[in-house]
């Protein structure tokens, strides 16, 4: 029998599993005696699906001795990996005598069905046979002449005379076979078994499927001749290929940022500023979640790869700031300051503004907001890394740059004609906009409706 115990999500769950513990030895003392094996507990989330599928097959090995190393030697190996749960067998086979009566052939013989099996019963039993006492020790006697395959059942005597005796093999087909024959797992076509990995709630896949990898490679040696324990099903390739498409997006993110700083600054040392600010407010992001305990998964890159975009917003502002004031013949380090004063209280509620849109996504509670609180969490703290970042390094980066003298070169003449054309482009919409604003309201409602 197996109970389901469900926790609030704010309790830890190793206190949990040590209450569970101290419940089951308090009920120890209530459980039927008949009990071969005491209740245990495992830390697993039984909707959670394996992180790794691994199949054990052996060609000519017979699958009840797989199940047998599976059971002594591969599960107690995993066990031990940091993050692992349990290892569930799909397609058990525990070995078994199986024991086929001849009804005709045993009531030839007088005898009953109540007979044989008390017989094998009795056969089968495990039960000390007495005790040894002596003036300062008792050891218990053990009987170890149990049968153990299809053979020795066979020759068991079930009845008859000393000079005749009946055998249970003259009467039932006796062979080695399995528990259940019901019971069936393969792989490529093979029979095999198929053991089934699955991670503690507070482990992360990919560090359980390493462990357990090598773990395999070391369990190799151990198989018996001619088994094979292979992988049939590992999740944490798609975690990694989802961490290797957000690790791209992030590239290119950080390339465009600094491909536009660039066209609008058309300097070098300016566009370094932005490009620097991004993975260090990136990396102060890493060290603001490792505190609470936030990792590296899905959710959080999702995150990142959102946050890139906001974490350069305020180091632009803050530069565009000190270049103007550089441009117009200020000193570099005069022009920082200036620069970072005139634009620090903006730069500040800009932040506080971000912070707010996610502080709902933060506080929502449930499993749902169990999710994405990680998520704006991870916004949250990369927009306040960006905002120390944009507030120290880049006035003092800033502060370091020269003033800009000389006749421009053609790119930059090129690149302020087109800068030029836009803004007149939208000083004429604006001005258009403003002397027929009943038709601009009319488009606007336009766009509602049709959006919805």
């Amino acid at each position: 029998m197996n109970l389901t115990l469900q926790f609030q999500l704010g309790r830890n769950i190793d206190s949990a599993a040590q209450d569970v513990q101290a419940a089951l030895t308090r009920a120890q003392r209530r459980l039927p005696i008949e009990m071969t094996n005491p209740p245990s507990y495992r830390k697993v989330n039984p909707a959670d699906a394996p992180v790794l599928l691994l199949t054990l097959s052996g060609g000519d090995v017979p699958l009840y001795r797989l199940n047998d190393v599976a059971s002594t030697i591969i599960a107690l190996a995993l066990s031990r990996v940091q993050g692992v749960a349990q290892l569930v067998t799909f397609g058990e086979q525990l070995f078994s005598v199986r024991v086929s009566l001849d009804p005709d052939r045993t009531a030839a013989m007088g005898l009953a069905f109540d007979t044989v099996q008390q017989s094998i019963q009795q056969a089968n039993s495990n039960a000390p046979v007495g005790l040894l006492s002596g003036a300062r020790q008792q050891l218990t006697l053990r009987a170890t002449e149990q049968p153990q395959n299809a053979e020795q059942f066979g020759n068991l005597v079930v009845a008859g005379r000393a000079n005749a005796p009946i055998r249970r093999r003259e009467i039932a087909e006796v062979a080695d076979g399995v528990q259940n024959e019901r019971v069936a797992s393969w792989r490529d076509g093979q029979r095999a078994l198929v053991l089934a990995v699955q991670r503690q709630p507070d482990a992360y896949t990919v560090e359980v499927v390493d462990g357990v990898l090598r773990s395999v490679e070391a369990l190799q040696s151990s198989l018996p001749p001619g088994a094979r324990l292979g992988v049939m099903l590992d999740r944490s390739r798609s975690i990694r290929a989802a961490v290797h498409d957000v690790q791209e997006s992030l590239l290119i993110a950080i390339g465009l940022v600094v491909l536009v700083c660039f066209l609008f600054l058309r300097r070098l040392s300016a566009t370094l500023i932005p490009s620097v600010a991004v993975p260090i407010s990136l990396c102060i992001t890493f060290g603001f979640m490792y505190a609470p305990g936030y990792g590296i998964d899905n959710v959080t890159l999702l995150g990142l790869t959102i946050a890139v975009g906001l974490v350069v917003d305020d180091a632009i502002v803050v530069l565009e700031a000190i270049v103007r004031h550089i441009e117009e013949g200020m000193h570099p380090v005069a022009a920082a300051t200036r620069g970072a004063k005139e634009v620090g209280f903006t730069v500040l509620s800009i932040t506080l503004s971000l912070i707010a849109v996610f502080l709902p996504i933060l506080l929502m509670g449930g499993v749902v907001g169990r999710v994405f609180n990680a998520f704006a969490a991870t916004v949250s703290l990369a927009v306040i890394a960006s905002l120390i970042v944009s507030l120290t390094l880049t006035p003092l980066m800033a502060s370091r740059m020269k003033g800009h003298h000389g006749k421009p070169g053609l790119v930059d003449r090129t690149l302020e004609q087109g800068f030029l054309a836009i803004e007149r482009s939208y000083n004429w919409l604006l001005g258009y906009a403003l002397r027929f604003r009943l038709f601009i309201w009319v488009i606007f409602f336009a766009s509602l409706l049709g959006a919805g």
